[in-house]
């Protein structure tokens, strides 16, 4: 079994800058790939940022140049670190972490708003 717990989220004015960590138990195997998604009121889930092993990264074009997702093999956890945030970044995040079954975390609210 695998556990993620997602912090970090908070409300935070347009321009502003937040840092999630997803702290991950159980089962993990550090050569699997972990990522951010996100959800807003009525849309679709959607990928945020993935780093895979060997610190490969993949960002939503709507997020490239501002958001930056970091792993810390040792304390399994993974961090998304978010600046210069806009009013449509404001959704639910969660971790996620897949090996053969599709893991997520409980989410954590992120607002931008002034």
């Amino acid at each position: 079994q695998v556990q993620l717990v997602e912090s970090g989220g908070g409300l935070v004015q347009p321009g502003g800058s937040l840092r999630l960590s997803c702290a991950a138990s159980g089962s993990i195997v550090s050569s699997k790939p972990m990522g951010w998604y996100r959800q807003a009121p009525g849309k679709e889930r959607e990928l945020v940022a993935t780093i895979a092993w060997g610190g490969n990264t993949n960002y939503a074009n709507s997020v490239k140049g501002r958001f930056t997702i970091s792993r810390d093999y040792a304390k399994n956890t993974v961090y998304l670190q978010m600046n210069s945030l806009k009013a449509e970044d404001t959704a639910v995040y969660y971790c996620q972490y897949s090996h053969y079954v599709v893991y997520w975390g409980q989410g954590t609210q992120v607002t931008v708003s002034s």
